[in-house]
C-alpha cells in the first residue's frame, strides 16, 4: 500500500490496536493485556538479548549481540520465496545514503534515515507512527567525508537511541518519538561526526565517531542509558605526551609514535563496526585511519602507530583494555578496520573455538581467539596488491616493499583503493552452512605523496595527491582504473577460502542477510532485492526496489507470518530508472515483504516525449590552460568527493553536477557558495579556509571548460539524431 498518503491524524488513534494481537492502546507503559512487552514499548533487556529466544524479532541492527545477521526463521525457504511480493512499502523524505538495518520490537519497525532522522512504522499496515528529526545543520554535511548517512538505532527498556551526524547521541520514547536526554559527544569546534549504529550493553550505551579524514583524535565512549550520564571513555591513540595518558596502554602505544602527531588528533575514529560477547563480557571495537593517512607526514620515522587500524578488546563495565590485533600496522592507504565484527563458534577439527571475525578493507580475512585475541587465519579474500600474506608467527602482514609510496616517494598503484575490498556494508554468516557471506568490491587506486602538505582547517587531510600517480594507469601492464568488480563472497572461515561468489551486474556493495531458510537476501546497484540459495548462490527471486540499495535487510513475524524488510536509497538512480518518490529524488523508500504481498510501487512520476535537445548552455571559457589546470587539481582536492570525479555527477555522487549551475555565469555568486557558505543550508558549505587566494576562480574556469565539453557531445549527439530522422 502506498503508506506515504494515510494521514498520520487518521493513523495515530489506531496505529497501537492494530499492532501485534490487535492490543488495544494502552497508557505510556502499561502492558497489554496477555503480552509480556507492551506494544511499541520497545522494551528491550539484557536478558531478551542474550537468551535470543524470539526469532520473530530483529532487536538490533546485526539482530543480536554477535552481529552475525543470521536469522532462525525458514518460513520463507528456498522452496517457496519465489511467493514473496511487496506487503507494504512507505517513501522516505530524505534523499542520499540510505544505510539502515530495520530494526523490529513489539510491534513496530524503526528505521533511520540520512541526516540521522527516526521513523517507526507499524509492522502490520505499514502506517507511520511518529518520526523524529534532530535538525541538523545542513553545514554540517562538509565534515561528512562519505554523506550525511546513518546506520541504524539502538533499542532498550522503553528508548530508542540514535547518534547524530553532530555527533549528538539522542534518547527517545519509543511510544512516542519525544525526546528523553540528549547529550553532545564530541567537541563540536572539530570535525566529528557519527554515523554508525549505538550499542547497549550492560545498561550503557556505547558509541563512537567519525572525522578521520579531518583532524580529529578517535574515541569510544559509554553512557548510562537512562540518564545520559558518561561512564567511561576509551581512546583510540595517544595525545600530547607532554600530559598525563588518559590510558596506561597510551604510554606504550605513544613509543609507537614519531612527530607531533597529536597536533592533527592522529585519526583512529571508532566509526561503525562492535560486537559484545556476554559470555566473556568483552566488548569489540574496530578503529579506523591515520590523520593523514600518509605515515611519512602522519608519523615520520614510521612505527606502528597504535591503535589505527585494529580490533581491540575492552572491558565493557570500566572501558579497560584487554587486547588488541592490529590488521594495517603503520597504515598508510586508509585501510580501516572499523568494518563490521562478528562473533560466532566455529566447529574447527581440534574443536569448538569462540571467534571474533572480521574482514576490514585491506583485503585480508581474519579470525581472532575471542577470548585472548590470538590470531588463527588471516588469508586474502580479494585480489590485494599492498602485501603477499600475513605471517602467522609475528601476526604482521608481509607488504611488497613498493606499494610504502610514503617511504619510497614513488607513485604507485596499490588494490584495494581507499574505499576497500570491503567496506561498512553488512555482511552475514550462517551457522547452518558454516559460510561468511560478504559483499566484496575489488577496486585499485594511485597513491602520491604531495609535493608539498598544508593543513586543511576545513576539509580533508590525507597527505596524498589523488592525481599524482594517474599516469601510472596508462603504463603497458596497469590494472583497469579504480573500480574493477564487486560481488557476492561465501567464504569458509575455518578453511580460509571461496566457496563461491555471486557477480553483480552493476558495481557496488550491498549489505547482507543470511536466513535458516536456506536463503540469503540483497539488494543491488541496478535496482533489485534479490533472493538466493545460501549453500550454492543460486538466484532464486528478486523484485524491483526502483532504487539503488547499499542498506541490509531485515526479518521478522507478523501475526505468525514472516516478512522481510529493506531500506532502498542511495547515490543516483538505477541506470534508466526514472523517479518515483515525490519527496525523494533517490526513490528512497521503506520496503516490506511477505508471502502472497500484491502491493505495487508507483509509476513514473511523469513521462517526457519532447525530441532529443541541448540541456547545457554554459559560458564560453575565458582562462588560460595554467588556470585550468590549477583549477583541475583544486576541484579533485576539495570537490570531487560530493560533485563526482571530472566535474561530472555520476551516480555515486552526492552534490548537484556543477556543469549545469547557473553560478558559473557569475564569478562573484560562485565565490559566494564555494568561499564563504552562502549555500550552506542547502548543504555547500564554504571553503574560504582551505583554498588558495585565486584558486575558487580557477575552479569555476575548469568546471566551464567541462560544461563546454559536455555541450559539444549533446549538440553532436542533437545532429546525430536529426541526421538519422
Amino acid at each position: 500500500m502506498r503508506a506515504y498518503l494515510m494521514s498520520l491524524a487518521v493513523a495515530v488513534p489506531a496505529l497501537l490496536a492494530a499492532c501485534s494481537n490487535n492490543a488495544p492502546t494502552q497508557p505510556e507503559g502499561a502492558a497489554a493485556p496477555g503480552l509480556a512487552n507492551p506494544v511499541g514499548a520497545a522494551a528491550v533487556t539484557a536478558e531478551r538479548l542474550i537468551a535470543d529466544s524470539d526469532p520473530g524479532v530483529w532487536l538490533t541492527a546485526g539482530r543480536n549481540y554477535h552481529e552475525d545477521r543470521f536469522s532462525p526463521l525458514d518460513q520463507i525457504s528456498d522452496s517457496n520465496v519465489k511467493n514473496l511480493g511487496l506487503a507494504w512499502y512507505s517513501d522516505i523524505d530524505t534523499e542520499r545514503g540510505q544505510e539502515s538495518t530495520p530494526v523490529v520490537v513489539d510491534g513496530v519497525l524503526y528505521l533511520t534515515t540520512a541526516w540521522s532522522m527516526v521513523k517507526a512504522y507499524d509492522i502490520t499496515s505499514g502506517a507511520k507512527i511518529w518520526e523524529y528529526d534532530p535538525k541538523i545543520d545542513r553545514a554540517k554535511g562538509a565534515d561528512a567525508c562519505c554523506d550525511v548517512v546513518n546506520r541504524g538505532v539502538a533499542a532498550w527498556n522503553g528508548k530508542i537511541y540514535v547518534g547524530t551526524i553532530d555527533g549528538r547521541l539522542i534518547a527517545l520514547n519509543g511510544r512516542t518519538g519525544s525526546v528523553v536526554w540528549e547529550k553532545q559527544t564530541t567537541d563540536t569546534s572539530l570535525p566529528y561526526t557519527i554515523t554508525g549504529v549505538p550499542r547497549i550493553v550492560k545498561g550503557k550505551v556505547v558509541i563512537g565517531n567519525g572525522g578521520a579524514e579531518y583532524r580529529v583524535r578517535g574515541y569510544v565512549t559509554a553512557y548510562d542509558a537512562e540518564t545520559g550520564e558518561q561512564v567511561w571513555r576509551w581512546y583510540s591513540v595517544p595525545g600530547d605526551p607532554a600530559q598525563p595518558f588518559e590510558q596506561p596502554e597510551l604510554a606504550e602505544a605513544a613509543k609507537t609514535w614519531n612527530g607531533e602527531w597529536w597536533k592533527l588528533g592522529g585519526g583512529g575514529t571508532i566509526w561503525d563496526g562492535m560486537a559484545y560477547d556476554p559470555e566473556l563480557d568483552t566488548l569489540y571495537v574496530g578503529t579506523g585511519n591515520g590523520t593523514p593517512w600518509n605515515q611519512a607526514i602522519r608519523s615520520p620515522g614510521g612505527g606502528d602507530n597504535l591503535y589505527l587500524s585494529s580490533i581491540v578488546a575492552l572491558d565493557p563495565n570500566t572501558g579497560g583494555y584487554k587486547w588488541h590485533y592490529q590488521t594495517t600496522p603503520a597504515e598508510t592507504w586508509d585501510y580501516t578496520a572499523t568494518q563490521p565484527i562478528m562473533i560466532a563458534d566455529l566447529n574447527y577439527p581440534t574443536g569448538k573455538r569462540r571467534v571474533v571475525m572480521q574482514a576490514p578493507k585491506n583485503g585480508f580475512f581474519y579470525v581472532l581467539d575471542a577470548k585472548t585475541g590470538e590470531l588463527l587465519s588471516a588469508e586474502k579474500f580479494a585480489p590485494l596488491t599492498w602485501a603477499t600474506h600475513v605471517d602467522m608467527k609475528t601476526g604482521r602482514p608481509v607488504e611488497i616493499p613498493s606499494a610504502r609510496f610514503d617511504k619510497t616517494g614513488i607513485p604507485v598503484i596499490v588494490a584495494p583503493g581507499a574505499l576497500g575490498m570491503h567496506n561498512w556494508h553488512p555482511m552475514a554468516f550462517s551457522p547452518e552452512t558454516g559460510y561468511v557471506y560478504l559483499p566484496v568490491t575489488h577496486s585499485n587506486a594511485a597513491y602520491a605523496g604531495p609535493k608539498e602538505f598544508k593543513v586543511n582547517l576545513q576539509g580533508w587531510n590525507t597527505g596524498t595527491d589523488f592525481a599524482g600517480g594517474s599516469s601510472l594507469y596508462s603504463q603497458p601492464g596497469a590494472p583497469p582504473r579504480g573500480n574493477v568488480e564487486s560481488y557476492i563472497l561465501a567464504y569458509d572461515p575455518i578453511a580460509g577460502k571461496e566457496v563461491f561468489r555471486i557477480k553483480n551486474d552493476v558495481y557496488g556493495a550491498s549489505g547482507l542477510l543470511a536466513t535458516s531458510g536456506n536463503l540469503i537476501f540483497s539488494g543491488n546497484h541496478k535496482g533489485e532485492f534479490v533472493a538466493y540459495r545460501a549453500d550454492n548462490g543460486e538466484k532464486l527471486w528478486s523484485a524491483p526496489t526502483q532504487a539503488r540499495v547499499v542498506a541490509a535487510a531485515s526479518t521478522f513475524l507478523v501475526n505468525g507470518q514472516q516478512h522481510v524488510a529493506i531500506l532502498v536509497g542511495a547515490r543516483g538512480l538505477p541506470e534508466g530508472q526514472a523517479r518515483t518518490n515525490p519527496v525523494s529524488g533517490n526513490n528512497s523508500r521503506i520496503l516490506v515483504f511477505k508471502a502472497g504481498g500484491t502491493a505495487k510501487l508507483p509509476e513514473a512520476l511523469e513521462k517526457s516525449s519532447e525530441p532529443l535537445k541541448v540541456t547545457i548552455d554554459p559560458p564560453l571559457l575565458t582562462a588560460n590552460n595554467e588556470t585550468v589546470a590549477e583549477g583541475e587539481q583544486g576541484f579533485r582536492n576539495n570537490c570531487a568527493t560530493c560533485h563526482g570525479g571530472q566535474a561530472v555527477a555520476a551516480a555515486g555522487s552526492i552534490g548537484p553536477d556543477l556543469r549545469y549551475s547557473a553560478l558559473l555565469r557569475d564569478v562573484a555568486a560562485w565565490n559566494g557558495a564555494v568561499l564563504e557558505g552562502n549555500r550552506a543550508q542547502r548543504g555547500m558549505p564554504g571553503f574560504k579556509a582551505s583554498l588558495r587566494p585565486g584558486e575558487s576562480e580557477a575552479i569555476q574556469a575548469y568546471v566551464i571548460r567541462e560544461a563546454n565539453s559536455e555541450k559539444a557531445r549533446q549538440e553532436a549527439a542533437v545532429a546525430a539524431a536529426s541526421a538519422g530522422r
